[in-house]
C-alpha cells in the first residue's frame, strides 16, 4: 500500500542552529512531493594551508550532527541542515535520489573550484533492510569544508533570503565548542550474547552445508554506554588516524570507518572495492606477513570473496557497457585485520549514462559481502538468525553531487548514536560460507568491532 509524501518548510530540532531547514519525507516508493523552494550555493577557494585538519574543523561536538566523509586527509565535512530528505520502504533509496533531482534542478550553484565534491553536495545513510524502522536520510548541509589534490574549499547553502559570506577558517576555529573529554566506556551485549550469537552462527553453517544458499552474512551488535558525550572530533579523528585507508564517515548519528566501497560515480566511470574474506592480525610483522599469504591460499575465504564479486559484477552488467575486475584478489593490510580485496570498474552504457552514484548503489545494494547469495535465500536466513534490526549498518552510506557524482560507502565498523549521546550500537558481520567454524567467525567479528571501541576510549 502507497503512502503520500509530506512535505514541511522551516522545521527545526534547534532553532539557532537550523532555521529555515526544507524538511520532506518520502514514506514509500510512491510518493508524491511538492516542488523545493530555490536553495543558493556558493564554492571558494580557501588557503589549504589554513585548513589543518578537516574533522577537527567541525564546530560541534555532537556526532548527531557531524556530516563526514573523509580518506588520507582528503575529503569533506559539512554542518547544519539547509534541507533534509527522509524516506522509508522498499524504494527508499531510489525515492531520496529522486528528491535530491528535484532539489538540485532548483539550485542556483556558483562553483568557483569544479572539483568533485565542490558546488551542491548532500551526504547520506539507508538503512539495510527495506523493513527497517530507520529508513534513509539525505541531508544538505549549509557549509561544507573540502579538499582535494591540495586544493581546499568552502561551501554554503542556504536560501536567497538567508544566504551569508562564506566564513573564514579562523573564524570558524574561533568559534568552534571547546573539545569534550573523552569519556569512559562499557561494553554489554546487544540483541544476542556471544554464545547465542555462535550458536546462530552453528545453525546457517548447517543450512549452507544442506545447500540452502552458498553464503549468509550475519552481523552481531554489542551496546556501548558513556559516561558523557563523545565528542565528534575526537572519534572522527581516531579512526581517521588509524585507519587512513579507510573512508572515515558520520551521517545522522551513523558513524565508523569503512574498508569498503560501493560505489564511485566519477564522470560515467563506476568502481567499487569488494572486501570478503578475513583474517586478524597478531601485532608481529613477521607472522602477519605468512597469514597473509595463508589468506590468499585459503580455499574457504577465496570462495567466500568469489562469491561477493561474482554478486556485484552480475549487478554492474545490467547498467554498464562494460565491467573488470581482476583475476584474483589482493591482500588490503589494516591496523586490526587483513582482507581479500578486488577493485572492480565499469564504464554506464549510454542507455544508463545519468544514473547518478545514489541509483548505481541502490541497484547493487545488498551485495554478497554485507547480505549472501542467493540474496533473497541469505537475507531470509538473516531474518531468521540475527534476531535484530541492523538499522543502517551495512547500508549505503556516502555523499553525491548536484550532477549525481559521488561516493558510497557500505556503513561496516561503525556504531548509531542514541538520541542522548550517551548510548551506542557497534556491528560487525562475517562472511558464512560451509567451511565456516563459529568460533573463528566469533572471533573475527571482535577484530571487527576493534575501530569503534578503540575510537570511543
Amino acid at each position: 500500500m502507497a503512502h503520500r509524501g509530506r512535505t514541511a518548510a522551516g522545521s527545526s530540532r534547534d532553532a539557532g542552529h537550523l532555521a529555515g531547514e526544507l524538511r520532506w519525507s518520502a514514506m514509500t516508493e510512491a510518493a508524491t512531493l511538492s516542488p523545493a523552494p530555490a536553495l543558493v550555493v556558493r564554492t571558494v577557494v580557501v588557503p589549504d594551508a589554513e585548513l589543518e585538519d578537516l574533522v577537527a574543523t567541525l564546530p560541534h561536538a555532537d556526532p548527531l550532527r557531524a556530516l563526514a566523509w573523509v580518506r588520507r586527509g582528503e575529503g569533506i565535512v559539512g554542518w547544519g541542515e539547509a534541507a533534509r530528505v527522509e524516506t522509508s520502504g522498499r524504494d527508499r533509496i531510489t525515492a531520496a535520489d529522486s528528491r535530491w533531482r528535484e532539489l538540485a534542478d532548483h539550485m542556483v550553484v556558483r562553483d568557483e573550484v569544479q572539483l568533485p565534491g565542490t558546488g551542491a553536495v548532500a551526504f547520506g545513510s539507508f538503512a539495510f533492510s527495506s523493513r527497517s524502522s530507520a529508513g534513509g536520510v539525505l541531508i544538505v548541509p549549509r557549509v561544507v569544508l573540502g579538499r582535494r589534490s591540495g586544493v581546499a574549499w568552502v561551501t554554503t547553502i542556504a536560501s536567497a533570503a538567508q544566504l551569508a559570506p562564506a566564513p573564514r577558517l579562523r573564524d570558524l576555529r574561533d568559534s568552534a565548542e571547546p573539545w569534550l573529554e573523552a569519556p569512559a566506556v562499557s561494553f554489554g551485549d546487544g540483541a544476542l550474547t556471544r554464545g547465542q550469537w555462535r550458536a546462530a552462527v552453528g545453525e546457517v553453517v548447517a543450512l549452507i552445508r544442506e545447500g540452502v544458499a552458498g553464503k549468509v552474512v550475519m552481523a552481531r551488535d554489542v551496546k556501548a554506554r558513556l559516561s558523557r558525550p563523545a565528542d565528534a572530533r575526537r572519534v572522527l579523528g581516531n579512526l581517521a588516524d588509524q585507519y587512513p585507508s579507510c573512508w572515515t564517515f558520520a551521517v545522522d548519528g551513523l558513524v565508523g570507518a569503512t574498508p569498503e566501497l560501493l560505489v564511485r560515480r566519477e564522470r560515467g566511470l563506476i568502481s567499487s572495492r569488494v572486501l570478503a574474506g578475513t583474517i586478524r592480525r597478531t601485532g608481529d610483522d613477521d607472522a602477519d606477513l605468512g597469514r597473509a599469504a595463508s589468506l590468499a591460499r585459503s580455499s574457504k575465504d577465496l570462495e567466500e570473496h568469489e562469491f561477493a564479486v561474482d554478486s556485484l559484477t552480475r549487478s554492474l552488467r545490467s547498467f554498464a557497457a562494460s565491467t573488470n575486475s581482476p583475476d584474483a584478489p589482493f591482500v588490503l593490510h589494516l591496523p586490526n585485520v587483513m582482507h581479500l580485496a578486488s577493485d572492480v570498474t565499469a564504464v554506464l552504457d549510454p542507455e544508463h549514462s545519468t544514473m547518478s552514484s545514489l541509483a548505481v548503489a541502490a541497484a547493487l545494494h545488498p551485495t554478497a559481502a554485507v547480505c549472501g547469495t542467493p540474496t533473497a535465500v541469505a537475507a531470509g536466513l538473516i531474518d531468521a538468525h540475527e534476531r535484530m534490526d541492523r538499522g543502517r549498518y551495512a547500508g549505503p552510506v556516502g555523499w553525491m553531487s548536484a550532477d549525481g557524482d559521488g561516493e558510497w560507502g557500505i556503513a561496516l565498523r561503525s556504531a548509531q548514536v542514541d538520541a542522548d549521546s550517551l548510548g551506542l550500537r557497534l556491528f560487525a558481520g562475517c562472511g558464512i560460507v560451509a567451511a565456516s567454524d563459529p568460533e573463528a567467525e566469533l572471533a573475527e567479528s571482535e577484530a571487527k568491532l576493534e575501530p569503534m571501541r578503540s575510537a570511543l576510549g
